[in-house]
């Protein structure tokens, strides 16, 4: 099965212990993404702030679909993981 080319963006910081296991479990699962931390980004924090309309972290991008936290169930499905 050939798989669609994914765009993963994962907003987080390093002190967040949700956005250390979001990242962990797409790492297990071979997804890539891009990890971009908005404790020392202002832009991107504020880029997701106007996605997402939170403050809190993590929000995952995932081919312009936002998730606010550690969604497990919402990521298996638009990453298509069972």
């Amino acid at each position: 099965m050939e798989k669609t080319k994914l765009k993963v963006r994962i907003f987080s910081t390093p002190a967040c212990p949700y956005c250390v296991a979001l990242k962990g479990y797409l790492k297990e699962r071979n997804i890539e993404f891009e990890d971009i931390d908005v404790s020392r980004n202002l832009e991107a924090q504020k880029e997701m702030i106007e996605r997402s309309g939170q403050y809190g972290v993590p929000v995952a991008d995932i081919n312009g679909e936002i998730i606010v936290g550690f969604n497990q169930e919402r990521i298996n499905q638009l990453l298509n993981l069972n």
